[in-house]
């Protein structure tokens, strides 16, 4: 016998779809050719403790051993169980696309809250669970299925009325670089301008009208100075001023945007970033924080980023845009290396990036 993580459809154990807890619970269905070592993978980028508990296994050729599933585990109470081989009569029984080649059974604790919220759906997960969202362990697990379908091309069969969902793999096209490598705002420019020649620096901020005024009971008492104190603060102050002009500009975080016309907008937000995706967290350049670069997509319409299924003229604005994300990520990447994240913290390789 011989550990499996990439095996083929027709080597892995078949799901044992007669089984009634098979259809009360989360079911991962990949396409051909995802391997069990994708899935561990993107666990682990969500769950940092993501072990395999039991290898799964195929039989070596020549051997009359059966193969047996894995056990994955996330956390304490959530395992995945797999990965099964699923053929498409059994697929179709499910609901599950016919492009299925393999199904992870998921076993999760049931937790949920209260009805959803109205608005956006863009998942379809109010659609799913219109008496109460997930909430806790099995909300995580949720959201990190739901991820790991769109990252994928999967789908996921909840269990609890057997609904099926398949994430668009499109829906979200921002990225996000980590790095160690400050750009100061003209510098990032001139590479952003690369791949959208009319990004521009956004610095211009508002003008001061003074503090928010307070109505007599919120105001604090004033308590009256003598000579001597207010000689002596307005010093301090006066200290202070000289201090604070006599020093260069600092920057801190600062954004570049490109009007795409009937595309929408493209922004680049750049700045300190102390909360990093899993994944990345304990390395040692990321141990004091790292600078993010931020590159969002602003739709013509925003509320269409929210829908399950958003418009057509949407979708077509949003396969250009994608080019022009990505043709800045490889910009800036190639100016300040580090890591790109996708909207769901799973990293990704600057060479699958297209445009």
């Amino acid at each position: 016998m011989e550990t499996a993580r990439g095996s083929a459809p027709g080597e892995l154990p078949a799901l044992p779809v007669g089984d009634p807890g098979i259809r009360r619970h989360y079911l991962l269905a990949l396409p051909d050719g995802v391997t069990a070592d994708e899935v561990e993978v993107l666990a682990l980028s969500r769950f940092r403790g993501t072990a395999w508990q039991v290898p799964p296994r195929i039989a070596a050729p020549g051997s009359t051993a059966r193969p047996s599933p894995g056990v994955l585990r996330l956390s304490r109470h959530t395992t995945l169980t797999g990965p099964y081989g699923l053929g498409p009569r059994d697929a179709a029984s499910l609901g599950l696309p016919s492009s299925t080649a393999s199904v992870f059974d998921v076993t999760t604790p049931r937790e949920r809250g209260e009805r959803p919220y109205p608005g956006g759906d863009r998942d379809g997960l109010k659609r799913v669970f219109p008496d109460g969202m997930p909430v806790r362990e099995e909300e995580r697990v949720v959201l990190w299925l739901v991820s790991t379908a769109r990252r994928l091309r999967a789908a996921i069969r909840t269990g609890d009325a057997g609904v099926v969902l398949t994430p668009d793999p499109d829906a979200t096209i921002d990225l996000t670089i980590f790095t160690s490598v400050w750009l100061e705002p003209e510098q990032a420019l001139a590479v952003m301008q690369r791949a959208v020649p009319r990004a521009r620096l956004a610095l211009d901020g508002l003008d001061w009208e003074g503090p928010m005024a307070l109505p007599d009971e919120l105001r604090p008492p004033v308590d009256v100075l003598g000579d001597e104190a207010r000689a002596r603060l307005h010093a301090e102050a006066d200290a202070y001023d000289m201090a604070a002009l006599s020093a260069p500009d600092q920057v801190d975080g600062y954004a570049i945007v490109a009007d795409l016309t009937v595309d929408g907008f493209l922004t680049v937000e750049v700045g300190d970033e102390d909360t990093l995706p899993p994944i990345l967290q304990g390395l040692p350049w990321t141990e004091h924080g790292a600078i993010a670069y931020r590159v969002r997509w602003a739709p013509p319409d925003p509320d269409e980023l929210e829908l399950e299924k958003p418009s057509h003229a949407h979708r077509i604005a949003r396969s250009r845009a994608v080019r022009r994300v990505n043709g800045v990520v490889k910009a800036l990447h190639g100016a300040v290396g580090g890591e790109i994240a996708d909207t769901d913290d799973f990293l990704v390789d600057v060479g699958d990036l297209e445009g």
